[in-house]
């Protein structure tokens, strides 16, 4: 299930290396650290950078990849975005995986794996149910040592 990029190009690095400062600008607001970046996938243009707002927006449904998606909706007058590529943190939940699903997202890209709560690769793996309309091409473990850190250092905070 879970595809693996070794040869990372320049701009891959460069996105998930910007949805890792989000996720960081999510922690110093005491936010779940989840940072994400949506991008033109022909051009590399970044259409909108967004991370976790859960607790600011008392929304349970604000999560990084959701307000990425919304905003970049809004930008373009779509809610296809079938040449984007979306770089995220950490595994996205099931929420997510179908919005990324509705939305057609071209590419997924996440760093850190989410055992318990993921919904791409793990947990209920929305891509492989017969429900889902479409399925990104996926790359998971990009950059994932760093997002590890970052979740690992907030929770330690927090206990």
């Amino acid at each position: 299930m879970l595809s693996q990029v070794n040869n990372m190009s320049l701009f891959d690095n460069m996105h998930m290396s910007r949805a890792l400062e989000a996720a960081k600008e999510a922690a110093a607001r005491g936010e779940v650290p989840v940072g994400a970046v949506i991008v033109h996938g022909p051009t590399d243009e970044v259409l909108s950078v967004a991370s976790n707002r859960v607790l600011e927006f008392k929304d349970p449904t604000a999560h990084a990849e959701l307000l990425a998606i919304r905003e970049v909706c809004k930008k373009i007058k779509s809610e296809r975005l079938v040449d984007c590529d979306l770089y995220v943190t950490l595994e996205p939940c099931p929420m997510c995986a179908q919005a990324i699903s509705f939305a057609r997202i071209r590419r997924l890209y996440y760093a850190a794996p989410d055992e318990k709560g993921g919904g791409v690769d793990h947990g209920a793996i929305v891509f492989n149910a017969k429900s889902c309309h479409h399925k990104p091409e996926i790359y998971g473990d990009i950059m994932a040592a760093p997002a590890v850190k970052i979740l690992k250092d907030f929770f330690k905070e927090r206990r």
